[in-house]
């Protein structure tokens, strides 16, 4: 093949016979081994996972910080779970994916030293439609539901999501974010003080730690101090893959690799500046892959945007708190060089059906174009003051 000419990747056009296929398998229980990074939470994996995603929070890091806290020893972040398992490669072959959000519920703490076996479940997708804005082709969602459990067989978290589903060849040919009408700049032309500023909001982010937060204390309306992200590169990106979030299925290289890629071509293309066979994730690191899949660079993946944003949820909480539930729609790509604020404001206070006292948190992460790239809200169960109600008690073994 001739240098720097464009990567190809497998490009089918949507058939009858493929939704028929694809309409037996739902309900079914998918293999993971393939897509499994980590099984065990031992000190390294939750270190590096939180460092990958850019928490310094010392509940996730220092043994001696965390054996004071409520739960009495070092635990997993949160989002750790999706680095046993992000997701599968699954469903229909030639056809673009993004995955555009998640329905996350956190159950119980992970600890040093859990072992989490993971199941992904293929539960449905939606009937294919016209979609002249993003390609001349068809497009729909597909659901799928991943579940956690540790070695007692307790249920960690739950985490329904939805990926959307394109004919890659002509959402290719419409150039959605790289005609005329939509061209962005990319990298975004930052000047010297602009980074600097950015760099100050990103150091004075503030960790609620081992100072509770009451939910008496806590009013509608209230705001929550951002959590700022970026410019990002390529050196964040390598730092989650590090963490084990992703990709699907697991990095390999050379002969490892290419005997991967010789049982499932379409899971590879060459890159056209490097001869090297590259996996279809590289679409988060790699210009060719991304232009293959109708983007101008490379961009995040979802599920590491979703990471950012309980990093602004766990810091406002404290180590008392504890997130039940977070929903988030990837609405936009974060592309190389792009930063993202990540805010939320208190909208609704209540006890819920399990007694515990909650607030409900609108939540926003906005970029340098003011587009709100991932719009979502989330429920934080808090210690109650007058009651005496402490939620990770209620979680604790």
């Amino acid at each position: 093949m001739a240098k720097n000419e464009e990567a190809t990747m497998e490009e089918a056009v949507l058939t009858e016979e493929m939704l028929q296929e694809m309409r037996g398998k739902i309900g079914l229980k998918l293999r993971t081994e393939h897509s499994q990074n980590n099984a065990e939470a031992t000190f390294y994996p939750l270190t590096k996972f939180a460092d990958g995603i850019g928490d310094p929070n010392p509940l996730w890091h220092d043994e001696e910080y965390a054996n004071k806290t409520p739960y009495g020893r070092l635990i997993a972040h949160p989002s750790w779970v999706w680095t046993v398992l992000g997701g599968i490669q699954f469903g229909f072959r030639g056809l673009g994916t993004f995955h555009s959000g998640s329905d996350i519920y956190f159950h119980r703490p992970v600890y040093l030293g859990d072992k989490i076996r993971p199941e992904c479940i293929f539960t449905s997708f939606d009937e294919p439609k016209a979609d002249s804005k993003f390609s001349e082709g068809k497009t729909f969602f597909q659901h799928y539901e991943n579940r956690y459990f540790n070695q007692r067989d307790e249920l960690v978290a739950k985490i329904p999501f939805w990926v959307f589903t394109f004919e890659r060849g002509r959402a290719k040919a419409k150039g959605k974010y790289t005609g005329k009408k939509e061209t962005i700049a990319i990298p975004h032309p930052w000047t010297k003080e602009e980074l600097k500023g950015i760099e100050e909001e990103i150091l004075s982010e503030e960790i609620r730690g081992a100072n509770p937060r009451y939910w008496e204390d806590v009013n509608i309306g209230d705001e929550l101090k951002p959590v700022v992200k970026g410019p990002l590169g390529l050196s964040d990106m390598i730092s989650f893959l590090i963490g084990g979030a992703t990709p699907i299925p697991r990095l390999s290289a050379h002969g490892a690799a290419l005997r991967q890629y010789r049982k499932h071509p379409a899971w590879a293309f060459r890159d056209p500046d490097t001869y090297a066979l590259e996996p279809i994730f590289a679409v988060h690191y790699n210009k060719h892959a991304a232009k293959a899949m109708a983007q101008p660079a490379a961009y995040d993946v979802g599920i590491e945007r979703h990471c950012w944003l309980t990093h602004l949820l766990t810091n406002w909480m404290g180590d008392d708190g504890w997130l039940k539930r977070s929903y988030a729609e990837y609405r936009r790509f974060v592309y190389f060089s792009d930063v993202v604020r990540f805010k939320g404001k208190v909208i609704k206070k209540f006890i819920d059906d399990d007694g515990e006292y909650c607030v409900d948190i609108e939540t926003h992460a906005i970029n340098q174009r003011n587009e709100d790239c991932m719009p979502g809200h989330s429920t934080v169960a808090l210690p109650s003051r007058e009651k005496g109600i402490m939620p990770v008690d209620i979680r604790v073994r």
